[in-house]
């Protein structure tokens, strides 16, 4: 925006109106981003992109004439091995446009053309895009005979990408392909396939799809067994008798009650399974309230007291006690805020509202983020810190839930080391399939017995004494829930007065060597 405010150099200015509508699009401000696109000269190096960029955005915005006439400006001035776009995404644009205007004979033509590119640049997402298109093209037209092996297509080629989006879209379409054709059973199967790329908590409707099928599936199973039934008895009506009834309905009364009796127990036992489940989870639930409630009692006088020192510092004007109650102000602040932080992750990971997407990290890189975001408490106690994480470690886990580990982890390290020590991540190659992380400090330790509570499930602690000092607990019991939910462990090595090893192990992504 400062340099368009100067406005004196056409060549820049055109480059700016390119990055403004670039990254509106990106933020879908799609008429913003238009408007800024159109401001750039005809003269612009990269014109040919931004006829490119405004026939997508036209498609997005559902105005297919327009964007047809967009991709067809860009077709008559592409370049040969164009980098930032390539001719077959231009064909594959354009026939998806004369889809959704139902001119089936150019759509056709178009995306046969494209698939023809695609399949030549092995680009597997783009292929699928266009089998998908093309399948849909001929279900149109009701052409199903057409349309299915494209739909296969696209399915098989679905389970080779990572990309989530594409394996659903693709279940999907042949879960609808099989309930056409009748086949609830293969149906089912889809079903239960699209639900496994679907979050549970964000898409609730698929609980109900899947059970509609399992429904109408049992329902056609019964069918069967009825007709069965029938066609025997026909057969067995001329030799049954009087007894055999009666045997028959004597042994299907013992039968129900039987099973009556046995589901009684059974519910019986299931509703005191609960029950003690449900006791432990209240009683851990009013020991955590009342040991957080402790703590933020205690910061919450702590910095009250505090407070009251400073008003008082103020007035004697000592500079040098007022900077030490600021930084012990901060210091009851963030450790209040970090308890408040945990308390809500824990909460809502006990009512499985945490949202868990795993995807391929790079494991250097985000130990470099905590320590960026922990510098200020490293430099204040005058801690060095060394990344030794290989960096040709990717795991496989949920991003937001590694970072709050690696940070309570990284916090407890600070916390419990001497100033002027160090602290240390690096990582141990033990499994080919698996990466151990370990975070190693020369604090002041644990004992066996102190270890042993921590790794117990749901033990919160509350202890305080002179050997060692210990919180809740709660950020650890944390980070042990998302670390197993994350499909990893943690092991813990410490003595008194010498230091402590977190050992941490993640799966590793698939394809990383």
């Amino acid at each position: 925006m400062k340099q368009l405010s100067l406005g004196n150099k056409p060549e820049l200015n055109d480059y700016c109106h390119y990055f403004r509508g670039y990254s509106l699009r990106e933020l879908k401000l799609l008429q913003e981003a238009r408007t800024e696109l159109n401001l750039i000269s005809k003269k612009f190096v990269l014109y040919q992109l931004v006829n490119y960029k405004l026939g997508a955005i036209s498609l997005e915005l559902k105005e297919f004439e327009k964007a047809i006439k967009f991709f067809q400006q860009a077709e008559s001035s592409y370049i040969d091995k164009q980098k930032d776009y390539k001719i077959s995404s231009i064909y594959a644009n354009l026939g998806t446009c004369y889809l959704h205007l139902n001119k089936f004979k150019q759509a056709e033509l178009y995306l046969f053309k494209s698939i023809d590119l695609q399949e030549k640049e092995k680009d597997s997402l783009t292929i699928i895009n266009s089998y998908l298109n093309i399948a849909n093209l001929y279900y149109l037209q009701y052409k199903d005979q057409q349309a299915i092996p494209y739909f296969e297509k696209a399915y098989f080629l679905s389970k080779k990408v990572n990309d989530f989006n594409k394996k659903r879209d693709a279940a999907l379409n042949m879960a609808v392909v099989e309930e056409n054709r009748g086949d609830f059973k293969k149906a089912l199967i889809y079903r239960k396939e699209l639900g496994q790329w679907k979050d549970s908590l964000n898409n609730q409707n698929k609980i109900w799809a899947v059970a509609d099928f399992e429904k109408k599936f049992a329902v056609a199973q019964k069918q069967k067994q009825i007709k069965v039934l029938e066609v025997e008895n026909k057969l067995k009506n001329a030799q049954r008798n009087g007894l055999f009834f009666a045997a028959v309905g004597l042994l299907l009364i013992l039968t129900a009650g039987v099973y009556l009796y046995a589901q009684k127990v059974k519910n019986g036992k299931t509703i005191l399974r609960q029950k003690n489940k449900l006791d432990e989870l209240n009683a851990t639930k009013d020991q955590l309230f009342s040991i957080v409630s402790h703590d933020l009692r205690s910061s919450v006088n702590a910095l009250k007291t505090s407070n009251t020192k400073l008003s008082s510092t103020l007035e004697t004007k000592n500079y040098d006690e007022l900077n030490h109650l600021i930084i012990q102000n901060s210091t009851i602040a963030n450790g209040a805020y970090t308890l408040l932080d945990n308390l809500l992750h824990w909460a809502m990971l006990q009512t499985k509202q945490l949202y868990f997407q795993k995807e391929s990290i790079h494991l250097y890189s985000i130990v470099q983020q905590i320590e960026h975001n922990y510098k200020p408490l490293l430099l204040d106690k005058a801690i060095t810190f060394e990344n030794s994480v290989s960096k040709n470690s990717f795991i496989f886990a949920d991003l937001d839930s590694l970072k709050i580990v690696l940070r309570n982890l990284l916090d407890n390290a600070i916390k419990f080391s001497n100033e002027n020590s160090k602290i240390s991540f690096y990582t141990q190659e033990t499994s080919a399939d698996f990466c151990e992380l370990v975070i190693q400090d020369n604090g002041i330790g644990m004992s066996e017995s102190t270890i042993q509570e921590l790794l117990a499930d749901n033990a919160l602690l509350a202890k305080k004494n002179n050997s060692e000092i210990i919180g809740t607990g709660l950020g650890l019991q944390l980070c042990k829930q998302m670390i197993k939910k994350n499909g990893g462990t943690l092991a813990i090595e410490s003595e008194l007065h010498t230091g402590t090893k977190m050992i941490l192990t993640f799966p590793k992504t698939k394809n990383n060597g």
